[in-house]
Protein backbone atom coordinates (compact mmCIF):
# COMPACT_ATOMS: atom_id res chain seq x y z
CA UNK A 1 0.00 0.00 0.00
CA UNK A 2 1.21 3.34 -0.80
CA UNK A 3 1.79 6.04 2.07
CA UNK A 4 -0.35 9.05 2.05
CA UNK A 5 1.08 12.11 1.43
CA UNK A 6 1.08 14.46 4.36
CA UNK A 7 2.03 18.38 3.89
CA UNK A 8 3.52 19.69 7.25
CA UNK A 9 1.49 16.86 9.31
CA UNK A 10 -2.45 17.65 7.68
CA UNK A 11 -3.48 15.28 4.88
CA UNK A 12 -4.75 16.34 1.20
CA UNK A 13 -8.02 16.44 2.50
CA UNK A 14 -7.40 18.08 5.10
CA UNK A 15 -5.48 21.40 3.06
CA UNK A 16 -8.43 21.32 0.58
CA UNK A 17 -10.93 22.50 3.41
CA UNK A 18 -8.42 25.23 5.00
CA UNK A 19 -9.15 28.36 3.91
CA UNK A 20 -6.14 30.24 2.70
CA UNK A 21 -4.91 32.67 5.49
CA UNK A 22 -4.80 28.97 7.52
CA UNK A 23 -2.68 27.30 5.01
CA UNK A 24 -0.35 29.96 4.61
CA UNK A 25 0.63 29.16 7.80
CA UNK A 26 1.80 26.06 6.78
CA UNK A 27 4.00 27.58 3.80
CA UNK A 28 7.56 28.37 3.66
CA UNK A 29 7.90 32.28 4.32
CA UNK A 30 8.19 33.53 0.11
CA UNK A 31 5.45 32.14 -0.43
CA UNK A 32 3.52 33.17 2.56
CA UNK A 33 5.10 36.71 1.75
CA UNK A 34 4.29 36.58 -2.06
CA UNK A 35 0.55 35.15 -1.12
CA UNK A 36 0.05 38.07 1.76
CA UNK A 37 1.18 40.65 -0.78
CA UNK A 38 -1.89 39.96 -2.40
CA UNK A 39 -3.05 38.11 -6.25
CA UNK A 40 -2.42 40.05 -9.22
CA UNK A 41 -5.26 39.84 -11.97
CA UNK A 42 -3.76 37.43 -14.33
CA UNK A 43 -3.62 35.10 -10.80
CA UNK A 44 -6.87 36.20 -9.81
CA UNK A 45 -8.33 34.75 -12.98
CA UNK A 46 -6.59 31.50 -12.89
CA UNK A 47 -7.55 30.80 -9.86
CA UNK A 48 -11.29 31.51 -11.29
CA UNK A 49 -10.53 29.07 -14.04
CA UNK A 50 -9.72 26.49 -11.37
CA UNK A 51 -12.32 27.10 -9.49
CA UNK A 52 -14.80 26.77 -12.76
CA UNK A 53 -13.08 23.60 -13.67
CA UNK A 54 -13.59 21.79 -10.05
CA UNK A 55 -17.31 23.01 -10.78
CA UNK A 56 -17.62 21.82 -13.60
CA UNK A 57 -15.47 18.42 -13.64
CA UNK A 58 -15.11 18.88 -17.13
CA UNK A 59 -11.35 17.86 -19.17
CA UNK A 60 -10.98 21.56 -19.65
CA UNK A 61 -7.06 22.93 -19.34
CA UNK A 62 -5.63 26.33 -17.97
CA UNK A 63 -3.08 27.82 -20.32
CA UNK A 64 -0.66 31.00 -18.60
CA UNK A 65 1.99 32.89 -18.99
CA UNK A 66 2.83 33.25 -14.98
CA UNK A 67 5.28 31.11 -13.78
CA UNK A 68 5.61 32.64 -10.64
CA UNK A 69 1.96 31.32 -9.39
CA UNK A 70 2.21 29.06 -6.17
CA UNK A 71 0.83 25.55 -6.40
CA UNK A 72 -2.69 25.30 -4.17
CA UNK A 73 -4.37 22.69 -2.58
CA UNK A 74 -7.72 23.04 -4.51
CA UNK A 75 -4.84 23.10 -7.87
CA UNK A 76 -5.02 19.24 -7.17
CA UNK A 77 -5.11 16.75 -10.04
CA UNK A 78 -5.47 19.39 -12.58
CA UNK A 79 -3.24 20.45 -15.97
CA UNK A 80 -2.07 23.41 -16.30
CA UNK A 81 0.08 24.30 -19.72
CA UNK A 82 2.63 27.01 -18.50
CA UNK A 83 4.74 28.89 -21.40
CA UNK A 84 8.56 28.38 -21.36
CA UNK A 85 9.05 31.18 -24.10
CA UNK A 86 8.73 29.25 -26.71
CA UNK A 87 5.54 26.30 -25.71
CA UNK A 88 2.87 25.60 -23.52
CA UNK A 89 4.15 22.72 -21.32
CA UNK A 90 1.66 20.85 -19.37
CA UNK A 91 2.01 20.38 -15.95
CA UNK A 92 -0.30 17.90 -13.88
CA UNK A 93 0.22 18.89 -10.42
CA UNK A 94 0.51 16.22 -7.41
CA UNK A 95 0.26 16.24 -4.10
CA UNK A 96 3.90 16.71 -3.11
CA UNK A 97 4.54 19.75 -5.57
CA UNK A 98 1.85 22.36 -3.02
CA UNK A 99 3.26 25.11 -2.34
CA UNK A 100 5.96 25.33 -4.67
CA UNK A 101 6.51 27.84 -7.71
CA UNK A 102 4.61 27.04 -11.28
CA UNK A 103 7.50 27.50 -13.04
CA UNK A 104 9.66 25.42 -11.05
CA UNK A 105 8.06 22.38 -13.18
CA UNK A 106 8.42 23.94 -16.56
CA UNK A 107 12.13 24.20 -18.04
CA UNK A 108 12.77 27.14 -19.87
CA UNK A 109 16.30 25.70 -21.53
CA UNK A 110 16.71 22.40 -23.17
CA UNK A 111 19.92 20.15 -22.96
CA UNK A 112 22.22 21.68 -25.75
CA UNK A 113 23.57 18.88 -27.69
CA UNK A 114 26.32 20.06 -30.61
CA UNK A 115 26.59 18.35 -33.90
CA UNK A 116 30.33 18.08 -35.68
CA UNK A 117 31.87 21.26 -36.30
CA UNK A 118 31.91 22.36 -39.56
CA UNK A 119 34.40 24.34 -42.08
CA UNK A 120 35.13 27.41 -40.39
CA UNK A 121 33.79 26.44 -37.04
CA UNK A 122 36.76 27.01 -35.16
CA UNK A 123 40.74 26.50 -35.09
CA UNK A 124 40.49 23.03 -33.62
CA UNK A 125 38.41 21.52 -36.13
CA UNK A 126 40.44 22.96 -38.96
CA UNK A 127 42.15 19.12 -38.69
CA UNK A 128 38.93 17.39 -38.99
CA UNK A 129 38.72 15.01 -41.99
CA UNK A 130 35.39 16.11 -44.22
CA UNK A 131 33.53 13.24 -44.72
Amino acid sequence: MAKEFKYRGHSMKELQSMSLDEFLKLVPSRQRRSLTRGLSDTKKKILEQVDNINKDSSDQSIRTHSRDLILLPKMLGLTIHVYTGKEFVPVEVKPSMIGHYLGEYAITNKKVQHGTPGIGASKSSLYVPLK
